[in-house]
C-alpha cells in the first residue's frame, strides 16, 4: 500500500511538472523567482545598447519604472531621442541619458564611449551594462553568407560588446563591483538553421562571457546571460507564435536582479529543443538535422520557421 502511494505520488508530481512545462516561457530555475528584486534595480546606473527599438526599448521602460538611471545607446540618435521622451512620465528626464553608439567603429571609438558614461551621473560609473545591440541578416544556407554579412555580425554581436566589456570593467573592477547582462539567443544554445553566423556570434559572446564570469566573479563582477528565443518586436516577421517583447524584458531583469548566471527565456517549441540539445544531444542534433533544409526554404517563404508542421515535411503556413 504504501509503495502504491509513494508511486502515485511521483507520477502525480511528473505529469504536474510535464504539464508546467509545457505552459513555461523560460527555464524551471528561472521561472522559480516570481519577482524582479528592485532593491538590486533601483537607483542603479544601468546603460543599454540597442535601446532604440525592440527588446531594448522595452527594457529601459521597465528599467525607468523600477528607478534605474538609464543610459541609452544606439546608432540612430532621433530613436533615442523618442524613448527618453517616453520614459520621461515615468522618470525624472534629467536621469535618462542618450549616448549615441555604433558598436562597429572599434576599440578607440568605444574607448570615448566609455569614458562619457562613466563621466555621466555625476561620474557614479555604471552598475549594469546591457549588451543588447545586435546584427541579424534574413536567413540562407551556411554556405551562402557573404564576407561582408560574417564580418558586420562579428563586429556588432561579439567584437564591439567584448571590447566595450574590456574597457568598461577596468572601471568596475576599480570599485569592486559590476553586472554584465548579455542579451545572447537560443541560436547560441542551439542549431540555427538558417542563421549560422548569427548562431555562431552567440555562441561566441556566450563562450567569452562565461569565462570573464569565472575569472572575475571573485572580484566583484557578475554576468547574466540570457537566451530567448522568439519574440514578438516591431521588427520581427511575426510568423507564428512569438513571446512578447514586454515579458522577454520582464524576465531578463529577474534574472539579472536574482543574480542567475544563465537564463532560457521562450515558449514551446524552441525551449523543448533547448532542453533537449542540452541534456540530450544525440536527439536534439537530430531533430534540428531533420528540419535544417526545410526551415531555410520556409524562411525564404516568409513563412513560421518554428511551426512544429517542419517535422513532418509540411509547409509551414
Amino acid at each position: 500500500m504504501l509503495i502504491f502511494i509513494i508511486s502515485s505520488f511521483f507520477v502525480a508530481f511528473f505529469i504536474a511538472m510535464l504539464f508546467k512545462f509545457l505552459k513555461a516561457e523560460g527555464d524551471l530555475t528561472l521561472l522559480s523567482k516570481k519577482h524582479v528584486k528592485r532593491e538590486e534595480i533601483e537607483d542603479k546606473v544601468v546603460w543599454i545598447t540597442g535601446a532604440s527599438r525592440g527588446i531594448g526599448e522595452i527594457l529601459a521602460k521597465q528599467l525607468a519604472s523600477l528607478g534605474a538611471k538609464l543610459i541609452i545607446s544606439a546608432r540612430n540618435e532621433a530613436e533615442l531621442h523618442r524613448v527618453k521622451s517616453q520614459l520621461s512620465g515615468k522618470h525624472a528626464p534629467e536621469e535618462v541619458m542618450i549616448l549615441p553608439l555604433d558598436l562597429s567603429q572599434g576599440e578607440e571609438y568605444l574607448a570615448v564611449a566609455v569614458q562619457k558614461a562613466e563621466s555621466l551621473f555625476e561620474g557614479a560609473g555604471v552598475d549594469y551594462m546591457i549588451h543588447n545591440a545586435a546584427y541579424e541578416r534574413p536567413k540562407s544556407m551556411a554556405l551562402d553568407v557573404t564576407e561582408e554579412s560574417l564580418k558586420a555580425t562579428f563586429d556588432v554581436n561579439v567584437l564591439g560588446p567584448i571590447s566595450l566589456t574590456r574597457l568598461l570593467a577596468t572601471h568596475m573592477l576599480k570599485r569592486g563591483r559590476g553586472r554584465f547582462i548579455v542579451m545572447s539567443s537560443a541560436a547560441g544554445k542551439t542549431p540555427a538553421p538558417g542563421q549560422a553566423v548569427y548562431s555562431a556570434s552567440k555562441f561566441a559572446v556566450n563562450g567569452y562571457f562565461h569565462t570573464l564570469r569565472s575569472e572575475l566573479c571573485q572580484k566583484g563582477i557578475k554576468v547574466t546571460i540570457v537566451c530567448p528565443g522568439p519574440v514578438n518586436t516591431s521588427t520581427s516577421e511575426n510568423k507564428g507564435h512569438r513571446l512578447s517583447a514586454e515579458r522577454c524584458a520582464e524576465l531578463t531583469i529577474i534574472a539579472a536582479s536574482h543574480g542567475l548566471k544563465e537564463a532560457w527565456i521562450s515558449d514551446q517549441p524552441v525551449l523543448a529543443v533547448m532542453y533537449l540539445v542540452q541534456y540530450m544531444p544525440t536527439i536534439g542534433y537530430w531533430l534540428m538535422d531533420k528540419i535544417g533544409e526545410k526551415r531555410v526554404a520556409v524562411a525564404a517563404q516568409k513563412g513560421n520557421t518554428y511551426s512544429l508542421s517542419l517535422l513532418w515535411g509540411k509547409k509551414a503556413k
